[in-house]
């Protein structure tokens, strides 16, 4: 695997990450009928992810060959239990709230999500430090959600943008 340093021209990462993200909102917002494609988008934007973590924490080989394994298997943990609140929201939607036992229990149930989240990278943070040095650990960390903001930022970016061409549009 190519192995992203902080001695690359840093014009040309910029520009190659501004590209990927300008593109990969795009292949989102398209058709979700065909679940290759989703797959496909989805793998677009977890290298684009890995590649800016990859830049932002300049791991030496040694430290690349213990953390990425690890990462990968946080990551997993991560995402099934993104996987599972969003398969229970789903079950969840069109129930009437208005009793209170009920939204006692849904609260409950979404702060338990959040517990069992802060658990993951509690535990995690125990293995990432034995692997990379405690800053590297805060940058990880600081690089998610970076990331995250900026792909929420370039998809709501996309969907105004969107909305104003239609607007636009002459009848």
């Amino acid at each position: 695997m190519y192995r992203l340093t902080k001695n690359m021209n840093p014009g040309l990462l910029i520009r190659l990450l501004i590209l990927l993200l300008v593109s990969a909102p795009a292949a989102l917002a398209q058709e979700q009928g065909k679940p290759q494609q989703a797959q496909s988008k989805q793998d677009k934007i977890k290298s684009l992810e890995i590649a800016y973590i990859s830049r932002e924490l300049d791991l030496t080989p040694e430290e690349a060959q213990k953390f990425w394994p690890l990462y990968n298997k946080y990551t997993r943990e991560v995402n099934e239990l993104i996987a599972e609140r969003k398969r229970r929201a789903q079950e969840l939607k069109g129930k009437p709230r208005t009793d209170d036992k009920v939204a006692e229990a849904a609260l409950d149930k979404e702060l338990g999500y959040e517990k069992r989240m802060i658990d993951i990278k509690t535990r995690y943070k125990q293995e990432f430090l034995k692997a990379i040095p405690a800053r590297k650990v805060g940058i990880l960390y600081r690089s998610e959600r970076e990331f995250r903001n900026m792909m929420i930022r370039q998809m709501k970016e996309r969907r105004e943008n969107k909305m104003m061409r239609r607007q636009n549009k002459p009848n």
